[in-house]
């Protein structure tokens, strides 16, 4: 949840949606994404939309975001159904940050179950929270997968002390087993993110977090190179000489180091930073993402989509919880996707993805481009024969190149 929002047409106060979103809607999934925006610490490279102060004034403190949210959530019905889409149970929820475990079990409870009682939701749908391993308890837990929650995944990020310090995250690396089997206690699956290309880490520092956040036998990995936002706390450290650099060939190593440790132990990947023990574990709301189906988003600054409609919320929590109290649609500002703005984001993003691309789907040009990346070994030459884009290994590493060589000039 980048903390700038783009730039738009102006959204309605009513936030109803133009007739193009309800076309073909009874055809694709809908799920739901809730950001709640604390955090105990900001961390250094963080350029998301966060606030660690716990009183922010009105609706928009820690003790209020919950009803202020739900609200929200109620909003969204209304509008959804009043702009003529179908009803749709939620095939998927994830609570994202911030560090949504900072708010009480109990407050992510009465979000879900708002949300619950307005779509209704599927047989085995998946239902997510984000969380810091320092921000949870046994207890909490519990509470989360008695609510509905099916999944945690726990920003890990490194096993390495010296890492986390400059990470500036807040968490003992001794903390995340002892989470993940509380975690499995109640039941939940459970995600591990790892972040590598930290300055000052070297190859055998990442091998050792690798190895030890596989020792703990988790069902997902999420393995991101570091970047660098301007504007961040980490930005400026580099800036200053005072921290090393990123080395793009250091982020290629660890990333091959990546894929060839955790695919031994049994993960395989779906999506170029993804990796799942099953296909059924692939997290199903990033794929939903990634495949252009429709979710609608919670919280400031968050966005949402449905039938190539694409708007924002406001990006200060103060603002948010202001528009909401006086009934009118938080959404800041949005956008209507034309049919070749909507082909050129579906190359992009499907072409990131295990499952690959149609060939057929690309113009003449990316298609007479296809031969040429079988031979600089980006793509798999019998996915193509099949009329699938499957990237290498190496097309992993130069997935955005790849695109670049596929779409239009």
């Amino acid at each position: 949840m980048p903390s700038t929002l783009p730039l738009g047409d102006p959204a309605p106060s009513d936030g109803l949606l133009p007739s193009q979103a309800a076309d073909g809607a009874a055809g694709r999934a809908f799920g739901l994404y809730v950001h709640i925006p604390f955090c105990a610490v900001r961390c250094g490279y963080c350029d998301f939309n966060t606030y660690t102060a716990t009183e922010l004034g009105g609706g928009a403190s820690q003790d209020a975001y919950a009803a202020t949210a739900a609200s929200e959530v109620s909003l969204a019905a209304k509008v959804l159904a009043e702009s003529g889409l179908p009803a749709r149970p939620l095939s998927t929820v994830f609570f994202g940050g911030g560090t949504p475990t900072l708010l009480p079990a109990g407050d992510l409870a009465l979000i879900l179950r708002r949300a619950i009682g307005e779509w209704g939701i599927e047989d085995g749908a998946e239902v997510t929270t984000e969380a810091n391993p320092d921000s949870v308890t046994p207890e909490s837990l519990a509470i989360l997968k008695e609510a509905g929650f099916t999944r945690v995944s726990f920003g890990m990020q490194s096993a390495v002390p010296h890492v986390l310090k400059v990470l500036d995250r807040t968490h003992t690396p001794s903390r995340v087993p002892q989470v993940v089997q509380w975690a499995r206690d109640a039941g939940l699956a459970v995600s591990l993110d790892l972040i590598y290309g930290t300055p000052g880490e070297s190859l055998d520092d990442w091998r050792y977090s690798l190895e030890t956040a596989l020792s703990y036998q988790p069902d997902h990995i999420s393995a991101y190179a570091l970047i660098i936002e301007e504007g961040t706390k980490l930005a400026a450290q580099i800036r200053r000489g005072e921290v090393p650099g990123i080395d793009d060939d250091d982020h290629a190593d660890k990333y091959e180091l990546a894929d060839d440790l955790i695919t031994k132990a049994g993960l395989g990947w779906y999506e170029v930073s993804n990796w799942a023990r099953t296909p059924e574990q692939a997290c199903r709301h990033n794929l939903a993402y990634w495949r252009g189906d429709d979710w609608w988003g919670i919280g400031p600054g968050a966005h949402s989509h449905v039938g190539g409609v694409r708007w924002w919320n406001v990006k200060h929590p103060t603002a948010y919880a202001g528009r909401l109290a006086q009934g009118v649609s938080p959404a800041a500002g949005r956008e209507t996707l034309d049919q070749e703005t909507r082909g050129v984001e579906r190359v992009m993003l499907e072409a990131r993805l295990q499952s690959g691309l149609e060939v057929s789907s690309l113009g003449p040009e990316g298609r007479h481009e296809v031969a040429g990346l079988i031979a600089d070994g980006l793509v798999d030459p019998a996915a193509a024969f099949r009329g699938r884009l499957v990237l290498t290994l190496k097309g992993r590493l130069l997935a955005d190149a790849v695109v670049r060589r596929v779409l239009p000039a």
